[in-house]
C-alpha cells in the first residue's frame, strides 16, 4: 500500500513538472548582459552548464576548464562563412533567432534561443565572428540547473559539424 502511495505522489509531481514546462514556467528569464563587450562574449556560467570558446579569456573562472570549447574555424570569405553559420544554426531543432546584427566594430553577432522538447527549458546560444583570426566564437549556456549533461557542448559540436559539411 505504501509503495502505491509513493508511486502516486511521484506520478503527480512528474505531471506537475511537465505542466510547468508546457506553461513556460521553466524557461527562465532572458539574460540582459548577453552580446559582445570589448570583443568578448559573456563569461561562462558559474556551474557546469555552459561552454565558451573564450573561456580562456577568464583565467581565474572556476568553470574555465569545463567550459572550454574550440571556436568554429573558417577559411575564405567572412560573409560566406557567416552564411554557412546561419544555415548550420537553422538545422538546430526548436531554435529561434533573437538577435542578428553587425556591430559598430564590424563584427557579426548572432543570438538564438534553443528550447528543450518536453520541459521547455531555454538555453542561450551566441556566435561572434572574429574576422582577423578566421574564427567564429561561441557561447552556449543553460538558464536553469547546475549541470547541462553535455547538451550545450553537443549543440555547438552539431553546429560545427553542419558548418563543416
Amino acid at each position: 500500500m505504501l509503495i502505491r502511495i509513493i508511486l502516486l505522489i511521484v506520478a503527480f509531481l512528474a505531471g506537475l513538472l511537465l505542466l510547468a514546462g508546457q506553461w513556460g514556467l521553466l524557461s527562465g528569464k532572458t539574460p540582459t548582459n548577453l552580446g559582445v563587450t570589448d570583443g568578448k562574449l559573456k563569461a561562462p556560467s558559474q556551474t557546469e552548464n555552459s561552454v565558451s570558446s573564450q573561456a580562456s579569456l577568464y583565467p581565474t573562472h572556476p568553470m574555465r576548464t569545463y567550459a572550454e570549447i574550440a571556436p568554429i574555424a573558417y577559411t575564405g570569405d567572412a560573409s560566406a562563412a557567416w552564411t554557412k553559420l546561419e544555415r548550420a544554426v537553422a538545422t538546430l531543432p526548436r531554435t529561434s533567432v533573437v538577435t542578428h546584427k553587425k556591430l559598430d566594430t564590424g563584427q557579426r553577432y548572432l543570438y538564438v534561443q534553443c528550447t528543450t522538447l518536453v520541459l521547455r527549458f531555454t538555453d542561450d546560444v551566441e556566435f561572434a565572428m572574429d574576422e582577423a583570426n578566421h574564427v567564429i566564437h561561441v557561447r552556449s549556456a543553460s538558464r536553469f540547473g547546475r549541470k547541462d549533461f553535455g547538451v550545450n557542448r553537443a549543440r555547438i559540436e552539431a553546429v560545427r559539424a553542419a558548418f563543416n559539411a
